[in-house]
């Protein structure tokens, strides 16, 4: 009975979305119940300032190394590999597993060695202090994208079999770890609390993947070898991958540094709204992509082009028509939700005012953000990396850009400004700068999407 209930094969698209977007909305109902216990434990200052910046350090290594290669190659290749030899795809499983297991650990390693070196160049806004604080953070959190990089083998797995299920709930794992250390670690270790609560979760998230994989048939072999076929083909296709990928992770990076200088609590208010609108980008967006990924490279792989096509469409359109009323309620709402969520212990009325205003610049471009993943996995169906990544770059470096402009004009009173002040009610506020930061991104996203669907459209010819 409990096999069944934790171990569903889901075959339909829409269900599979739905199993997904309701387990990535409790996930995030907990997400923001984690950022209002931040918020209230810690208030939006230097501490928790540190605590995200460091966190950018672990992520950027998962991002390079994990999601942004292996992830978008796995599936299709694992697809392939089974149809033809089912025995074989296991092992191809496990080869994979092995390889870059090993280069986590080292990226790591190397990491840990260079942090202090790193967090003095990257983050500039921080004193002596506050520097050796992010510092030991970074060292901790570093065995968080060990964890998450094996998970993404197993996550293939269960979504090639449509065990949305399990895939559902590690995000809920996750945040209940870091729950449990801001509750329970952080009153004796502080923002060290928290960064133990991440470890946990990220450990809760890869066990119950790897458990739910071997009822779909893994086992585990020590099986190495760089020069296996189906790694060297992994390694092909994760290259562009990765550059697109890296410059997405420089540019969160780069976001922090320049919130690092405005003043402290910045970064803190750019996260938790970037948080609170990605909630609609996961939940509708991000879940029908996983939910479709698996489909179209089924449906490509088989040269069912019409098929392909068919699933596209029908997604696209049930994003653009959930995403659109979403937005438009983010933005009326902006401050009543902030209030809510965030408004408690030590994080006040100029924050939350500054977050509702970020908020509010970021609900215009949520419909480009939720069909972004969708176009960006409709590329690595028929295995071309090189697309999406070319445009990804394309638009970080607008985005860049935009953010230093956006930053250093709402430093000072001018007319741009003032007219930001006006329409979000921020005229008792003298320094604005941080919202030029969601401005910089919203743009940059709109033409994002606009990029990927013009080369969608050349490719496909048939929408």
């Amino acid at each position: 009975m409990l096999d069944k209930i934790f171990h569903p094969q889901v075959k339909h698209i829409s269900v599979s979305a739905l199993i997904i977007g309701f387990f990535y909305f409790f996930s995030a109902i907990l997400g923001l119940l984690r950022d209002r216990l931040l918020a209230g434990r810690f208030g939006a200052g230097s501490e928790l300032d540190i605590y995200f910046a460091a966190f950018r350090i672990p992520d950027f290594i998962y991002n390079i190394l994990i999601l942004g290669g292996l992830t978008v190659a796995f599936i299709p290749l694992f697809s392939e590999y089974f149809l033809k030899d089912k025995e074989e795809a296991w092992k191809m499983v496990n080869y994979v597993l092995n390889v870059f297991f090993l280069f986590l650990v080292s990226a790591s390693l190397i990491l840990l060695i260079i942090a202090p070196w790193l967090i003095k160049q990257i983050f500039p806004g921080f004193g002596p202090e506050e520097q050796k604080l992010a510092i030991s953070l970074v060292r901790l959190l570093l065995l968080s994208p060990i964890f998450f990089g094996i998970s993404n083998v197993f996550s293939g797995i269960l979504q090639y079999f449509n065990r949305f299920f399990i895939y559902g709930l590690t995000p809920i794992l996750y945040n209940l770890g870091i729950i449990f250390g801001i509750i329970f670690l952080s009153p004796y270790f502080g923002i060290f609390g928290v960064a133990m609560g991440v470890v946990i979760g990220a450990f809760c998230y890869m066990l119950i993947q790897f458990l739910a994989s071997i009822k779909c048939g893994f086992s585990y072999k020590f099986l190495f070898d760089f020069k296996y076929p189906a790694v060297k083909r992994i390694f092909t296709l994760m290259m562009p991958r990765v550059f697109g990928i890296a410059a997405q992770q420089i540019n969160l990076i780069i976001f922090t540094a320049i919130a690092s200088t405005i003043s402290a609590g910045a970064i803190a208010i750019f996260n938790f709204s970037n948080n609170l609108q990605g909630l609609p980008v996961g939940l509708v967006g991000a879940s029908f992509a996983i939910a479709i990924f698996p489909s179209l490279s089924k449906n490509w792989a088989s040269n069912q082009k019409s098929e392909f096509v068919q699933n596209f469409s029908l997604i696209f359109r049930q994003i653009i028509l959930l995403t659109v009323p979403i937005s438009v309620f983010l933005f009326l709402l902006r401050n009543q939700i902030v209030s809510l969520i965030l408004k408690t212990g030590q994080f006040g009325a100029f924050e939350t005012k500054l977050t509702a205003a970020c908020l509010g610049i970021f609900a215009f471009s949520i419909f480009a953000q939720s069909l972004i993943p969708l176009l960006a996995r409709a590329f690595y169906s028929f295995q071309d990396t090189k697309t999406p990544t070319i445009i990804a770059i394309t638009c970080i470096t607008l985005n860049i850009i935009l953010a230093y402009s956006f930053v250093n004009l709402l430093g000072f009173s001018n007319s741009f400004s003032n007219f930001l002040k006006d329409a979000f009610e921020l005229t008792a506020i003298k320094n604005i700068a941080v919202i030029g930061l969601p401005l910089a991104f919203s743009i940059s996203a709109i033409f994002h999407f606009s990029l990927l669907f013009i080369m969608f459209k050349l490719r496909t010819k048939k929408i």
